[in-house]
């Protein structure tokens, strides 16, 4: 595709002509070619491979390579190029050849290092697997046999152990002549042991470990083999004097599992294969008994878990795999040397495992055991090769790469041999086995390589990118230019091409943040009139880069230079705010903590006082990274507001205003969070009472209001002043009451306070209950009370009406909004001296309040 929105957590809403324009110029796109295979312009037929070379003599690496002439070949070691010199000779094939191979000493060049090859035509670059040349080396042994003393008809085993490059032949001398490898009381294993069974008297002499490789030849101390007499022939119980060794080797080379044991009578000596190292081959945790023994009842009982699970038996050792019918078949590559070693040559992952070795007492149940982990590791491979592709300038490429290996192995990308990591178009996908590049252009053409490598090894597999570039395409728009508008909006303008501009067919916006990947990009379509545009529901304070393409039916230009722009600022939203009252005399204020305003240098300013009070204390400032605060030593019997507002460079935003009491105060929570219902439900703590209550109120109100109707507008009007006189204190005529009462019937906004505009939400209850109506107080209410100690309602009901000082001025008004006031009117009072929680909107409208009252229910 040429264009594609990428994921992003965020897109803009654009208007809807772009959205079909942007299609439209896919469509007018050639469609992209793909390419098969591997790329036949450049690609490797032999690669060179690890080696071990004798210091002093000649080594040849080869290398051989197919594509497109001319080819230039060049090596690299250790990522370094080789410069020409006599030391070494490039061959007409391509193979590099070194003369007289150096190994390190004494601070002198050495030739030991990571060779690779290197290949260059017109279309790009490859680069070969590595290949690890190392010098051959023999130690001096760190374990010499020793002597050993054996009985007749017993077993003596001697090891020796030294290392060295390439792995050393280790074979065994018996008074400085060769042992006869004939002889099958003598097993020689690879690893370097001598193991001799059924001792006999002329196995006495002294026995010397011979190891020899490319560089050289060792010979171990001696060590005395004594053969006593006939042992007394009681009985021993069985043990095993060595068993197997956890061992990593890569696949195809051979395994041995060594196992020695002893007892009188002799012991069987069987294996088995624990857990699961292959999903299809589990195996039982118990030795498999004798094919020759086990009956048919037995065989059937092992069905299903005796899958492929090796063991050896009997005299002869015969390694045998159980199929799931029960049925024993042969193993290729599997066999038992002596009376109990396993090898297994051509090793794969498959024989990964732990294996146990035991020595079981004939015809009894007593066994000993022993155990050793066997990982076989495979060099990465591919599974699926990278694919040569042809793409129009401007639109997307991918390749894609799958290898596998044990350990898995990790894949990396070459760009014309150089490391190709994400940033800018490029990106790295699953694990780095797909890369993308957006927005291609002539630059990107290439030779590209994924290289998969692991500890067993590396492989690599190549691939070419073309560009396809119609000719006549216009140039990339000139002049662009981003400046802020707003702290959402940004206009973007250009300037036509140079040339080419006649096939324009319309222009893509590419918008993303400046601190994001590209990936998180998005496009806005534009006309091929319009040469600026407003990119809106942006984020303030944040810098956004933009850069612009023109389109025509044959392709896209090359992109424009990216140009940079910031949202302007503005003062932070209002923060929420929640309440808990802690005690008598001290609040917990609760709010999201915001850490941007920390960027910004920004934070919270927290006020508070009496609402009997015209001044505030404060503020009290507060880092953007704060959440809570506690205010203590408070007036038990008063009101408090609490105001909070965040703050940055840009100024104050607007404040979030709380009201609590403190009377009769115990653990609640203010404003929000919401009350937990399923407290209350767990509580089980209701009552039939505030259903009665509340029709009760409902029908006095309905009766209230058909009186209202009949008595005129004369009546109504009296009967709203009235209701205003009941929800104020009797402090005076109106234009003398205290501030701090206008700011609870929202009449106050601001510290200073603007009286008699911008009506809040008010929740009438409160109020009622923080300042109780003239001529209440002393007087009983025949209500029953609340426990206090219940949780808070969870349900309320909302009461739409007119605010207070609509009702002194309902001369001429309908009737409806009459009726409402007298709604009002009509309500009981709370409780005397009830406790009290007021909460208060920041931006509450005029035309209506809340009025909320508990709602009980029984079960």
């Amino acid at each position: 595709m040429a264009v594609q929105r990428a994921a992003s957590p965020r897109r803009p809403p654009s208007p809807r002509w772009p959205r079909l324009l942007l299609p439209l110029l896919l469509l007018l796109l050639p469609a992209p070619s793909e390419g098969l295979g591997h790329s036949a312009e450049l690609a490797f037929a032999v690669e060179p491979s690890d080696d071990v070379a004798v210091p002093g003599q000649p080594i040849v690496l080869d290398c051989k390579v197919e594509g497109t002439p001319p080819v230039r070949i060049t090596w690299r070691k250790n990522g370094v190029e080789l410069p020409e010199s006599t030391h070494s000779t490039l061959l007409a094939n391509g193979s590099l050849m070194i003369h007289h191979f150096r190994r390190e000493r004494g601070g002198s060049p050495s030739d030991e290092g990571d060779y690779e090859c290197v290949a260059q035509n017109r279309f790009g670059l490859v680069v070969s697997r590595k290949a690890r040349i190392q010098a051959a080396t023999m130690s001096d042994f760190h374990v010499h046999p020793q002597a050993t003393v054996g009985e007749e008809g017993g077993v003596a085993r001697f090891q020796c152990q030294i290392h060295g490059l390439p792995k050393p032949l280790i074979t065994w001398e018996k008074n400085r002549v060769p042992i006869d490898t004939d002889n099958e009381r003598y097993t020689l294993l690879p690893k370097g042991v001598l193991q001799i069974t059924g001792l006999r008297a002329e196995d006495s002499g002294i026995f010397h470990c011979v190891a020899s490789n490319i560089a050289s030849i060792r010979i171990s101390h001696g060590a005395r083999l004594t053969v006593s007499g006939s042992g007394s022939g009681a009985y021993k119980e069985p043990a095993i004097l060595v068993g197997p060794e956890n061992l990593t080797l890569t696949v195809h080379q051979t395994a041995v599992l060594e196992c020695v044991a002893t007892g009188n009578p002799r012991p069987i000596v069987s294996w088995s294969r624990l857990g699961e190292p292959h999903p299809h081959s589990p195996c039982p945790s118990q030795p498999v008994p004798p094919p020759g023994r086990a009956s048919l009842k037995l065989l059937t009982q092992l069905r299903g878990n005796l899958e492929s699970c090796l063991f050896s038996v009997g005299v002869h050792s015969i390694p045998v795999i159980w199929e799931e019918d029960g049925r024993p078949i042969g193993v290729e590559g599997i066999q038992v040397l002596g009376t109990g070693n396993l090898i297994i040559s051509d090793v794969t992952v498959q024989h990964s495992g732990v294996y146990v070795c035991a020595a079981n007492r004939p015809g009894t149940r007593v066994r000993r055991t022993a155990q050793g982990r066997l990982v076989v590791q495979a060099p990465a491979e591919f599974v699926q090769h990278p694919q040569s592709i042809s793409r129009p300038a401007g639109t997307t490429a991918m390749f894609t790469c799958q290898a596998q290996g044990e350990p898995p192995p990790h894949v990396t990308w070459l760009k014309n041999g150089q490391v190709l990591g994400p940033g800018g178009h490029v990106r790295l996908k699953n694990n780095n086995s797909t890369l993308t590049i957006s927005g291609i252009g002539p630059e990107d053409e290439a030779i590209y390589q994924c290289v998969a490598e692991n500890s067993a090894g590396s492989s690599q597999a190549s691939a070419r990118l073309t560009v396809l570039w119609a000719e006549g395409l216009p140039g990339p728009p000139r002049n662009v230019r981003a400046v802020s508008v707003s702290s959402t909006e940004v206009r973007v303008s250009w300037s036509e091409p140079l040339a080419n501009t006649k096939e324009i067919i319309g222009y893509v916006l590419h918008i993303r943040k400046a601190a994001d990947p590209p990936e998180l990009e998005y496009q806005e379509a534009v006309s091929k009139s319009t040469f600026q545009h407003l990119v809106s529901d942006l984020e303030p304070s944040t810098a956004y880069s933009f850069y612009i393409k023109a389109y025509t039916p044959r392709g896209a230009s090359s992109a424009s230079v990216p140009t940079l722009a910031s949202t302007l600022g503005e003062a932070p939203a209002p923060p929420p705010l929640s309440v808990r009252v802690l005690g008598s005399s001290s609040l917990q204020l609760l709010w999201e903590p915001w850490p941007r305003l920390a960027q910004h240098e920004g934070g919270f300013k927290l006020f508070y006082r009496p609402a009997s009070k015209t001044s505030f204390t404060g503020p009290i400032l507060l880092p953007g990274t704060v959440s809570s605060y506690n205010l203590s030593q408070l007036d038990p019997t008063a009101v408090y507001e609490v105001k909070l507002l965040a703050y940055n460079q840009h100024g104050d935003g607007n404040a979030t205003v709380r009201f609590v009491s403190l009377r009769g105060a115990s653990e609640r929570t203010a404003l929000s969070p919401p009350c937990d219902c399923r407290k209350e439900e767990a509580a089980n703590q209701t009552s039939t009472t505030g259903i009665v209550i509340g029709i009760h109120i409902g029908v006095t109100c309905i009766i209230f209001c058909v009186l209202f109707l009949l008595f005129g507008q004369r009546g109504r009007v009296l009967l709203c002043k009235d209701v205003e006189n009941q929800l104020s204190p009797p402090q005076g005529p109106r234009s003398q009451r205290d501030p701090g009462i206008l700011a609870l019937n929202g009449a106050r906004r601001g510290e200073r306070g603007q009286l008699g505009r911008d009506e809040k939400h008010v929740d009438m209850k409160e109020l009622e209950q923080l300042f109780p109506p003239a001529g209440a107080a002393g007087q009983p209410d025949p209500r029953p009370t609340q426990d206090p100690a219940a949780p808070a309602p969870c349900e309320e009901t909302q009461l739409s009406m007119l605010p207070l000082q609509g009702c002194g001025l309902m001369e001429g008004k309908t009737a409806e909004a009459t009726a409402s006031c007298a709604g009002l009117a009509a309500a009981p009072p709370p409780p005397d001296g009830g406790p009290g929680l007021l909460s208060e909107g920041q931006a509450a409208r005029p035309a209506e309040a809340r009025v909320t009252q508990p709602a009980h229910s029984e079960q």
